[in-house]
């Protein structure tokens, strides 16, 4: 079963802000997310998705109940919820169903969730190229890139996320092919690439040697040092402030020449906001 069931979406549906907490989430709207009929608008609709039934609901549409059975019954076991520890571990068994099968299908079912209208499922199909271990990092990085320019901010956050290891691993590698993505016409793309290689970040383990030596990826910050996006600009800053904790001297400089390089208003309000800590 390759189409996914439409329905119609009433407009006030569709143009709503989204709750404020959790308990606030209109009955009929919790359906619709649960269901995979409707994308989140915000992070608390986003967070309030439960994951395992949403599995279950489209291993069912995809056909899929009886080869699905067992792992909805271990996924129930585990009772996991946390959406940065049960995303991956959907994702895990996704990919453990799709080596089963056929190239030809293997590419059928996994285009379905990455084209899916839930931008939930869309993250499970992002984090099954980061956990699929027969791809190369570079082979990683191209596929993820979709997910990178995706227009929903969550599934943007789970494409940095699910190749964090990779990077990490390889990270020479990492930063060398993604000078090219730094300097690329879409800002999602660009904000991604600095995302990803953040010394901290957010919800993801610290890049150890990052922090200790961020002048390796300063060829690429140095592409994005006066981007006019808000968006880039916030993660270039933020990447600045990680380092900031642990090498400060080094954060200083860094802003002293970019300013002298570069003294625009964009590259004041990245230097400013990359200095906050300091």
């Amino acid at each position: 079963m390759d189409v996914q069931k439409k329905l119609h979406i009433p407009e006030d549906v569709l143009l709503r802000k989204g709750a404020r907490k959790g308990i606030e989430i209109p009955d009929h709207i919790r359906n619709l997310l649960q269901s995979g009929h409707i994308e989140s608008v915000n992070l608390t609709e986003w967070l309030a998705v439960d994951h395992i039934l949403l599995f279950q609901q489209v291993a069912h549409e995809r056909g899929m109940d009886a080869v699905t059975r067992e792992m909805t019954e271990q996924l129930a076991q585990i009772n996991e919820q946390r959406i940065m520890k049960i995303i991956p571990t959907i994702a895990a068994n996704w990919l453990n169903l799709l080596e089963r099968m056929e190239e030809k299908e293997r590419v059928r079912h996994f285009r379905s969730l990455a084209e899916h209208r839930s931008d939930s499922v869309r993250c499970w199909a992002a984090y099954i190229i980061g956990l699929d271990s027969r791809l190369s990092l570079i082979e990683k990085l191209d596929r993820i890139r979709p997910f990178a320019a995706d227009h929903h901010f969550g599934v943007r956050e789970i494409a940095w996320m699910a190749v964090r290891q990779p990077i990490t691993a390889e990270l020479s590698e990492a930063l060398a092919f993604l000078m090219d993505w730094a300097i690329d016409p879409d800002p999602l793309v660009r904000r991604f690439t600095i995302e990803s290689t953040r010394p901290h970040g957010v919800w993801s383990k610290h890049i150890q040697e990052l922090k200790e030596n961020p002048a390796i990826a300063l060829p690429l910050l140095n592409h994005v040092k006066s981007d006019a996006h808000k968006y880039v600009q916030d993660s270039v800053s933020n990447w600045l402030n990680d380092v900031a904790k642990t090498n400060p001297d080094w954060v200083r400089q860094v802003c002293d020449t970019w300013i002298q390089q570069s003294d625009t208003k964009h590259t004041l309000r990245i230097i400013t906001r990359g200095q906050r800590s300091l």
